[in-house]
C-alpha cells in the first residue's frame, strides 16, 4: 500500500528492483537483498542493500518494481509503506518504468525520483539536491566523474544542459578530444516531474529499441525500453534537461558483482562504524 499522504514538499520514487543481476556469480537471488553487513560469506549476513536505500530516500509514496526473486522482496520490504509495480518481464530500464505507469497516474504529488535497487549510498542531501533542479529543468542527470570510465554511458552537454546520454559502444569511436571532454558518467538515476512521465511514457512505449541477446543458446531479438530515451525525446522538444554531479564516485557505485558487493560492505562497515572515543 503507499503512502496515503503527499504534500508539495514530498517527493515520489520508483526504485527498480525487477533485474536478475547475472554478473553477482554464485548468487541467484535478487541481489537488492545482498547484506551490506556480512556475517561468514559476502551473501549472508544483515542490513539489505535495498532497506538502506529506501531508508535514505526523501519522504513520499515509493514505489519497487519487482519480477526476479519478487517474493523474497515483497517479504523483506512489507513493513513498509510501499507500492509494488510488477515488470512483466525484463525490457529494460524503460520497461521496468511503463511498468510503474499505473503507480505514476495516482500520485498526488508532482516530482519523482528515479533510482536503482542497487545503488545504495547516495545521500539524502543528493537525493534533495537533484530535486532542486527540477524549478530549471524537466528531468536531471545524476552525474559522477570516475577516476576510469570504464565502459559507463557519459552525458554529453552543452551550455550547462544534458544534450544526449551515449553509451560506451558510441562513445569509444569518437576522436581522443572529444573523448577527453566526456567526464561525467551517468549513474541511472534520475529526478523528473510527474507531468513529463505522463507525456512521454507514451511515446517511449511507441518506439521500442530491437536489441539482440543470448536466450536459450541462440542469439534474439528482443523489444527493450530505455529510460535514456527520454532524454532525446525532451531535447528535441526544447525541453531543459539538467544534471548533478555526485560529491563522490562512490556515492553511486553500483553493486553489479562480487567484488563491488565486498567493496561496498567495506564502504558500510566505515559508515556504521562508531566515531572514535
Amino acid at each position: 500500500m503507499a503512502e496515503d499522504h503527499c504534500h508539495t514538499e514530498a517527493v515520489a520514487t520508483i526504485v527498480m528492483a525487477a533485474g536478475r543481476g547475472s554478473r553477482m556469480r554464485g548468487f541467484s537471488g535478487n541481489k537488492t537483498l545482498l547484506p551490506l553487513a556480512p556475517n561468514g560469506s559476502p551473501f549472508e549476513g544483515r542490513h539489505p542493500i535495498l532497506l538502506h536505500l529506501l531508508a535514505s530516500l526523501p519522504a513520499g509514496p515509493k514505489a519497487l518494481v519487482v519480477h526476479h526473486g519478487k517474493e523474497a522482496v515483497i517479504a523483506a520490504t512489507r513493513h513498509l509503506p510501499l507500492t509494488y509495480c510488477e515488470q512483466p518481464r525484463l525490457n529494460g530500464t524503460g520497461g521496468a518504468i511503463l511498468a510503474a505507469r499505473g503507480f505514476i497516474e495516482a500520485l498526488p504529488c508532482e516530482r519523482v525520483i528515479i533510482t536503482m535497487g542497487d545503488v545504495p549510498f547516495v545521500r539524502r542531501e543528493t537525493y534533495a539536491a537533484l530535486v532542486s533542479r527540477l524549478a530549471a529543468h524537466d528531468l536531471v542527470v545524476l552525474g559522477f566523474e570516475p577516476a576510469d570510465r570504464k565502459r559507463y554511458g557519459v552525458l554529453e552537454i552543452e551550455d550547462g544542459r544534458v544534450r544526449r546520454i551515449t553509451e560506451w559502444k558510441y562513445w569509444k569511436d569518437y576522436a581522443p578530444a572529444r573523448q577527453a571532454a566526456l567526464t561525467v558518467c551517468n549513474s541511472g538515476i534520475y529526478a523528473t516531474t510527474r507531468q513529463a512521465l505522463r507525456h512521454y511514457l507514451p511515446i517511449l512505449h511507441s518506439r521500442p529499441q530491437i536489441v539482440h541477446k543470448e536466450v536459450d543458446g541462440r542469439m534474439t531479438a528482443i523489444e527493450e525500453f530505455f529510460i535514456t530515451d527520454l532524454v532525446e525525446y525532451m531535447v528535441d522538444d526544447g525541453r531543459a534537461v539538467g544534471f548533478l554531479v555526485a560529491p563522490g564516485e562512490s556515492e553511486t557505485m553500483g553493486i553489479d558483482d562480487g567484488q563491488a558487493l565486498e567493496r561496498a560492505q567495506e564502504i558500510f562497515r566505515r559508515l556504521d562504524a562508531p566515531p572514535p572515543g
